[in-house]
């Protein structure tokens, strides 16, 4: 069984870096160590489209600067890191990294923003659950040394049903009409997972999303990401056993559905998860009021 880590974020009051102080112990609890000889680093963060982290559904760019200082103290100073995400149906990195703090973040930190659609790429053939899918790979994420997955709880459509550490990977895939993939989503997530294999899964739900979102302050982490989607679901009222795409991904040797949790009681957190689905109308309307007040073809989403 992997195992799977949940931790709280502490009180300002008890510290003076909260988040790194709960990203540390989620690393400790599942007892991973950085490499000290690794030098060029992936970071994948949720960034699925133009909300801010405020709103539960983006990773938060507090979140990303305070892995990376966590990377520079533990591996080196100067170790090469690169922020990535791809484009989508609906959502353009260059308007994203800027809109959502990431622009800012690579600035004060150092560290690049990759357009994974504008990446160089090799084409890779990978059998899943008795298909044949053909994906390109971006090069950033075959050279990287360490890969790290963020990503963050939240309800989805049928029959996939939650998104979260498998569901992120989703977003590597350079294609940017993404939609054509829809009707086999599930099989989809499980071959890019295969294709790409990250090393590290994280999950910043400091927010939870929701017409009104909710504070969690949950920090999760896991080595396996199939595992932390069986927690996570449970976290967000789910049961897993009904979910396909996870059975998928550990029949095709992605991870385990079985795990061990390490930290704070899952039901701690279960009861701050709103019950509901309800971020998916939140997600219309928004979409719609954007549109209205003529913000919509500049965002990509007309």
């Amino acid at each position: 069984m992997s195992l799977v880590s949940l931790v709280k974020i502490p009180n300002h009051n008890n510290t003076d870096h909260p988040l790194k102080q709960a990203l540390t112990q989620s690393l400790n609890l599942i007892n991973y160590t950085f490499d000290r000889s690794i030098r060029k680093i992936v970071i994948k963060p949720n960034l699925c489209y133009y909300w801010d982290a405020t709103t539960g559904q983006t990773t938060s760019p507090h979140f990303v600067s305070t892995l990376i200082d966590l990377i520079r103290t533990q591996i080196h100073p100067e170790a090469d890191i690169t922020i990535v995400e791809s484009d989508a149906s609906a959502m353009r990195c260059k308007y994203a990294f800027k809109m959502l703090g990431y622009t800012k973040l690579a600035e004060e930190k150092q560290v690049r923003l990759v357009n994974l659609t504008e990446d160089q790429t090799t084409n890779r053939r990978i059998r899943c659950n008795g298909n044949t899918y053909n994906f390109m790979v971006p090069k950033t994420i075959q050279e990287a040394e360490l890969k790290i997955n963020i990503a963050h709880i939240k309800y989805t459509v049928e029959p996939i049903k939650l998104t979260c550490a498998l569901k992120n990977i989703f977003g590597c895939n350079p294609t940017q009409k993404k939609a054509k993939y829809h009707s086999d989503l599930g099989n989809v997530i499980v071959a890019l997972n295969k294709a790409m294999p990250f090393n590290l899964a994280l999950v910043d739900n400091t927010i939870a999303t929701g017409v009104q979102p909710r504070r969690m302050d949950l920090v999760m982490a896991s080595q396996d990401p199939v595992a932390l989607d069986c927690a996570a679901a449970k976290i967000a009222w789910l049961n897993p056993a009904k979910i396909a795409y996870f059975r998928t991904a550990e029949q095709e040797g992605v991870g385990k559905r079985t795990y061990i949790l390490r930290g704070e009681s899952l039901e701690t957190f279960r009861e701050l998860y709103p019950k509901a689905p309800i971020n998916m109308k939140f997600k219309k309307q928004l979409k719609k009021t954007l549109v209205t007040v003529g913000l919509g073809k500049r965002m990509g989403l007309v």
